[in-house]
């Protein structure tokens, strides 16, 4: 359930959804998201390599985090900074990164001198051989390695 902002600044937001290297389907999504919950966006923010979404909720950014991942394929990164203080507690501004693998489960891949399809690119990449049919698994951090196939 999305929190009311009602008597908030119209600018207001708790959370920056950041998108990097996204592509139409990702972008569809996630304005799809926010409409099915009717979330207050303070702005957005276009950038040369993606989009900042300013979200009125915290949760909710961060549950749209993990759907991404899921649905898409990509490293999600979760940051959180102490904003201000209100009645002696901590309110604290997050910001979620989805930053979308140039890759898809299915897709051929070069991975060292090797062929590899992408069995599954959720809480990391798995990749299994085509020649040697060799499993392996990497982090999100260790994408860079991973070059798609060109035909």
């Amino acid at each position: 359930m999305v929190r009311s902002i009602a008597g908030k600044h119209p600018n207001y937001y708790e959370a920056i959804l950041q998108l990097r290297l996204p592509n139409q389907k990702v972008v569809d999504y996630v304005e799809k998201e926010l409409l099915r919950v009717k979330m207050p966006v303070a702005k957005v923010i276009e950038l040369k390599n993606g989009l900042d979404y300013y979200l009125a909720d915290n949760q909710f950014t961060l549950g749209l985090g993990k759907r991404l991942q899921v649905r898409f394929g990509g490293q999600v990164l979760v940051t959180s900074s102490l904003f201000s203080q209100k009645d002696g507690k901590e309110i604290y501004r997050t910001t979620v990164l989805f930053r979308k693998a140039p890759f898809s489960k299915g897709d051929i891949v070069i991975y060292g001198d090797e062929e590899y399809i992408v069995k599954s690119s959720v809480k990391e990449i798995v990749l299994i051989g085509i020649k040697n049919k060799k499993k392996i698994r990497m982090k999100y951090k260790d994408m860079k390695q991973i070059k798609l196939k060109s035909d």
